[in-house]
């Protein structure tokens, strides 16, 4: 019987699919304009092996309740939208495709913190709106310092890309080993010690219970006066609130964000009013050089899994599970 294999989104890049084509899957989609419940109701009504999870959350109820359900991979790396505790409790395997987006990320970073160092989008809306207005207040980068919070593949890539262009890096990675090489940046044991150091403040962690809300109102007032915070990793991470407050006083210069605490974004969110915000929709790993990339690893994730040939445990993000299946079997 081939394996049914339910894709959390309207579509997957050709790549991914054509390879659980070649292995004649039935490949499910979520039609545009559905969410959580219907991917609960779809997973109690049919005999999922696999899930290939995008944006839309996969919740305890869906993991739950579905019986067949064998194994589930990240289009992507943040699992926050995924009830990993409940694939866990039921010994499924959660898979993520590291480095699969980490080119395009890094990009997205870069574009967001060149736009807003120089303003940019305030400059183009002013010359479309008829306005010959030359800001000549951007910041020059050269010689200033980027703190990196985190230090995986798409941070490493925003380091040697500012080294290149004169800025010096100093980086703050708690479950970065010892022995790490840090391709020239400097290392700092704790938040508070690299925060005074970061003219540009670059976020790159995941969204765990230790880091939401972990850029507040204390750490952003530890930046020095006109620095710039860009955001590409989740929105959860920054107490929104106080960030709009800092660059609403103009304690921060500007910040470049493509995540938001609550996406999409309201219509009444204040971050609309700033002048000095880049915002971008969530898309930095959306090239289609990324979400072909991710696809095709979703799909060997998935399918080296059912079909007995799995990927690098290092894939996976709850690997006790690995062990205690093969125990089992």
């Amino acid at each position: 019987m081939p394996h049914t294999i339910l894709v959390t989104a309207p579509k997957l890049a050709q790549a991914g699919l054509d390879l659980l084509n070649a292995q004649g899957c039935r490949v499910l989609f979520v039609p545009a304009g559905q969410g959580a419940a219907d991917i609960e109701q779809l997973m109690l009504s049919e005999p999922v092996d696999a899930v290939i999870s995008r944006t839309l959350d996969l919740t305890e109820r869906a993991i739950a309740g579905c019986p067949t359900l064998k194994v589930i991979s990240k289009h992507g790396v943040g699992v926050s939208n995924i009830a990993v505790d409940a694939a866990t409790a039921r010994g499924i395997p959660v898979y993520v495709t590291p480095g699969a987006n980490a080119q395009s990320v890094t990009e997205m970073t870069l574009a967001l913190m060149f736009a807003a160092a120089r303003r940019v989008n305030w400059m183009d809306r002013e010359l479309r709106d008829g306005r010959w207005s030359r800001a000549q207040d951007g910041l020059q980068l050269s010689g200033r310092t980027l703190g990196l919070v985190g230090f995986g593949q798409v941070a490493r890539r925003v380091a040697r890309a500012c080294q290149a262009i004169g800025m010096s890096v100093v980086v703050y990675d708690p479950l970065l080993p010892d022995s790490a090489d840090l391709d020239g940046a400097e290392r700092v044991s704790s938040l508070q010690e690299l925060l005074p150091l970061s003219h540009v403040l670059s976020l790159h962690v995941p969204l765990t219970s230790q880091t939401r809300g972990f850029i507040g109102a204390p750490q952003l007032a530890l930046l020095p006066r006109d620095a710039l915070l860009i955001n590409t990793a989740r929105g959860e991470v920054i107490d929104e609130p106080a960030l709009i407050a800092a660059l609403s006083e103009r304690h921060l210069y500007a910040a470049g964000l493509d995540t938001m605490a609550v996406e999409p974004l309201p219509a009444d969110s204040p971050l609309l009013t700033l002048d000095n915000v880049v915002l971008t929709p969530h898309v930095g790993g959306s090239t289609p050089a990324a979400l072909a990339a991710m696809a095709q690893g979703a799909a060997q994730n998935v399918l080296g899994y059912l079909n007995g040939t799995p990927v690098a445990p290092s894939a996976c993000i709850n690997p006790a599970v690995l062990n205690a299946n093969t125990v089992n079997h």
